[in-house]
């Protein structure tokens, strides 16, 4: 397989984990769109919500759960995430991956920043 998260996975590339169990990671993205920006995937290769079916409700919610835990241990009292799905939502990488973005400063930071930053 070619994907690049399935790479960094298999520690055939190297990334910055900031988390690792038997199911997910999550590091930091490289190209970031916020202060704290990272990435959570599934060690699975799934590679979009459009892709996803009931068997994998546990390792989607798990994706949402691991965020609100790295949010928490950042003291991010408010963030976004973000799924973009297939190449016209602005998923660059055909692998499930859940964007945390916080660490803003002021509002004006916030609501100044466009959806086109986020399909980064």
């Amino acid at each position: 397989m070619d994907c690049i998260f399935c790479k960094i996975i298999q520690k055939e590339i190297p990334a910055d984990f900031l988390f690792e169990d038997s199911e997910h990671i999550a590091m930091n993205d490289i190209r970031p769109s916020a202060p704290v920006h990272i990435l959570i995937l599934p060690k699975a290769h799934i590679e979009s919500i459009i892709q996803i079916e009931d068997k994998d409700k546990e390792i989607v919610s798990k994706l949402i759960y691991t965020a609100k835990d790295l949010a928490k241990k950042r003291n991010l009292t408010g963030y976004k995430l973000v799924f973009n799905v297939g190449k016209d939502g602005g998923q660059v990488i055909p692998h499930l991956h859940l964007h945390l973005l916080g660490g803003w400063i002021d509002k004006k930071s916030i609501e100044s920043m466009s959806h086109k930053i986020l399909d980064k």
